[in-house]
């Protein structure tokens, strides 16, 4: 079928016409995967039976001309830090091998309830620890745009089965940066919600305070058509909102746009700092909005504060996995060595470092001097994007300070590849809302991803903005 990679309406579309049906998509989607993603390794795990039988199911919805939901017969792929009911889920580490989650998590249940079919478990970074997708006990993933390349994470199975044309949509974990990151380095949209839109009941925790489910998709409005659906307050997550989700503003706003300049002129490459002074210069002058040059030194304490707190939280998160209630269990004579020998083995390097680094801060003693600090710097920089958000409506920086790099280019040097989330991880440390679309390539056919950020709960006006930039950004550059 050459109908494979189609937006959301558009496939629909597809359906009702009577083009095809859902199983015809699904056993062409699967034969590709079969085929593709053995050279890409975005998949943890492919639902091919379950996805036909669904596929099946949905046939017979259109044959009886019976009510279908927004999203039927649309192929998702889902994370495999998220659970599907009766499906495996192990977070790519060793230590849950074997775990059959028992019921579905609230975001995979509001997918089905619209006739979506969940076509497999994508790779992850373990726990959803990375920026590169390397550190996965299924093996690193590769950029399915760039041969012997990362294709960025922790998410970076959902953005390499996006971007590869192995499903319409996926959704990620963002804790730092974890879907927005990769689908900068793939090429796709990335987004994540105000902390608290999204329900993350069946969501393994990595940082509590900093996790939000989002979607990643082929453009900007498959990424608002998914956010409508998975947004919403729910009773198993005291966390979330209960406000309606937003719709997009539909008179004209002349928006005022930030763009911190300075910024930029430390460790942002020429390519990606040239390339995004173009597009913001010409794009305002086009619509008449305007750019504001705005700072942001809150900035440069973000990684440190971010490694502090998410350390300490997964610390405590990942204490759960013991080796005595679910997954892996290694023998010992004595209760800690079941303990020692069990997240010895089950936890892989980059989890080991930032269960140790974060059980250090919560240290009697160290507690006040990193904890502490941390939680205030944290403060400061949810006041500085407030500050700025009176001047401005929207903030705009690079995804990432660099494209997509060579696997095992960064691994050695945890700091270097930490740097990569050097722009995101601010908008999970202040609970705002952050979008990453595609504007262009490097010389060397690399993706380029352009990133968001407006205050809390604008998610509306957010769209509204980024679908006019997808929109300038495809007629200019053709990309």
């Amino acid at each position: 079928m050459k109908e494979l990679n189609l937006p959301v309406h558009l496939l629909i579309e597809k359906y009702k016409k009577g083009d095809f049906l859902p199983s015809q998509l699904i056993e062409s989607l699967i034969k590709k995967i079969k085929e593709k993603d053995k050279h890409i390794n975005s998949f943890i795990k492919v639902f091919e039976n379950q996805a036909i039988e669904r596929a099946k199911i949905l046939d017979k919805k259109i044959k009886n001309k019976e009510k279908t939901g927004s999203l039927f017969g649309v192929p998702v792929a889902i994370k495999d830090n998220i659970l599907v009911k009766d499906a495996e889920t192990t977070c790519a580490s060793k230590i849950l091998k074997g775990y059959i989650a028992t019921y579905n998590a609230t975001v995979v249940e509001k997918l089905l309830l619209e006739d979506a079919i969940i076509i497999g478990k994508t790779n992850m970074d373990e726990f959803g620890m990375g920026s590169s997708n390397e550190f996965s006990s299924s093996g690193p993933v590769h950029n399915p745009l760039k041969k012997g390349y990362v294709p960025g994470g922790s998410s970076g199975g959902s953005a390499a089965a996006i971007a590869a044309g192995f499903a319409t949509c996926a959704l990620g974990s963002d804790t730092g940066g974890s879907v927005r990151q990769p689908a900068a380095f793939c090429g796709v949209v990335g987004f994540k919600p105000t902390y608290g839109r999204v329900s993350r009941y069946g969501l393994v925790a990595f940082a509590s305070s900093c996790d939000q489910i989002g979607p990643i998709t082929i453009n900007v409005m498959d990424s608002w058509t998914i956010f409508r659906i998975i947004a919403g307050f729910d009773e198993k997550d005291k966390t979330t909102f209960d406000v309606p989700a937003p719709e997009i503003p539909e008179e004209e706003i002349k928006f005022r746009i930030g763009f911190p300049e300075k910024l930029l002129e430390q460790g942002v490459e020429e390519e990606i700092k040239a390339r995004l002074d173009e597009i913001l210069r010409e794009f305002v002058k086009s619509k008449n909005y305007e750019l504001k040059n705005i700072e942001m030194r809150s900035f440069r304490y973000a990684i440190p504060v971010y490694h502090i707190i998410t350390g300490a939280e997964a610390s405590s998160n990942l204490a759960r996995f013991d080796g005595i209630r679910y997954g892996l269990r290694l023998e010992g004579k004595y209760l800690e060595e079941v303990y020692k020998k069990t997240r010895g083995y089950g936890f892989g390097e980059e989890v080991l470092r930032r269960i140790i680094m974060g059980g250090f801060a919560l240290r009697s003693g160290y507690y006040e001097e990193y904890y502490i600090k941390a939680q205030k710097a944290r403060s400061m920089i949810l006041e500085e994007f407030m500050d700025n958000f009176e001047k401005v409506d929207f903030i705009i920086t690079p995804t990432s300070p660099f494209p997509a790099f060579k696997i095992g280019e960064k691994v050695e040097d945890p700091i270097k590849l930490y740097l990569s989330d050097i722009f995101t991880v601010s908008a999970n440390l202040s609970g705002i809302p952050a979008i990453s679309i595609p504007c262009g390539k490097t010389g060397e056919g690399l993706p380029i991803g352009m990133q968001i950020m407006a205050k809390p709960l604008d998610e509306g006006r957010l769209f509204k903005l980024s679908l006019q930039l997808e929109d300038f950004i495809k007629q200019r550059y053709g990309n």
